[in-house]
């Protein structure tokens, strides 16, 4: 068999990070944490690796000298332990208050996942989403002014629409932060969302004033749709094969991998 060098994309700090992270849980939660069949590092390698460079399993195992039963299982508690360190909704919101911010925005987007066969009460697909006319989930991501996501919620099928799920998972903390002057900007696909939330207003035949409110509305916004590329950067995330409801956890992982680069924490 062959060796050869290859090169992550990550800073190693990145890893020395999460290796940290994941000492302190086996320590926490291990009877034996030494007697583990791969240290915390390779373990953090493993499984920003397969955040990446979407690299399989298999390959991730043999390379980390460990089955692939237990590369499964390293991945998944990998996972949990960076997305448990994801900020939730609220202390987001006050921090950006506290700093300043002008306004946040609030997009979804489709994280897309075999097919799926579970169906809603009208026999329709619970996971397809129309749509993008694929199946995955639908996942609400908040960002800054600047387009960088600080935020994401767990997922819904991808048949939720985006109102939907925003009203689940972040319309009551988002009403609380406009009513303290953080208001939120959101396509047309919120409207209706309530107090606070801006969006274009949905009119044929705008006049002059309402043309240019959602010019600007559009045009501030804009930056929000950097937010998700950033995260369909994580070559995981372009396509799920584990359950659908795992992309919660992929999702908050991969946020908070973005905010240990950007320097935040």
């Amino acid at each position: 068999m062959l060796s050869y060098r290859a090169t992550l994309d990550v800073p190693i700090a990145t890893v020395r990070t999460i290796s940290g992270w994941l000492t302190a849980h086996r320590r926490a939660y291990d009877i034996r944490p030494h007697q583990r069949a791969c240290t915390t590092w390779g373990q953090a390698v493993l499984v920003l690796r397969w955040l990446k460079d979407g690299t399989d399993v298999r390959t991730l195992a043999r390379d980390a000298g460990i089955s692939q039963a237990t590369g499964y299982r390293y991945l998944h508690e990998a996972l949990e332990v960076v997305a448990q360190r994801s900020p939730e909704i609220t202390d987001v919101l006050d921090r950006l208050r506290r700093d300043g911010e002008p306004f946040v925005c609030l997009d979804g987007t489709l994280v897309r996942t075999d097919r799926v066969a579970a169906r809603t009460q009208a026999s329709n697909h619970l996971w397809y989403s129309g749509k993008h006319r694929a199946f995955g989930g639908n996942v609400q991501v908040l960002t800054d002014h600047t387009g960088f996501p600080v935020w994401t919620a767990p997922v819904e099928p991808g048949s939720t629409h985006d109102i939907t799920a925003a009203r689940t998972h972040a319309l009551p903390a988002l009403y609380r932060a406009a009513s303290l002057g953080l208001p939120t900007l959101a396509d047309k696909g919120y409207t209706g969302a309530g107090i606070g939330i801006k969006v274009p207003a949905k009119n044929p035949h705008p006049d002059p004033d309402t043309r240019w409110r959602n010019e600007l509305i559009s045009s501030m916004r804009a930056p929000a749709e950097r937010a998700n590329a950033l995260i369909k950067h994580f070559k995981a995330l372009k396509h799920v094969t584990l359950d659908p409801r795992s992309i919660t956890t992929i999702a908050a992982a991969a946020l908070v991998i973005l905010t240990l680069h950007k320097g935040i924490w």
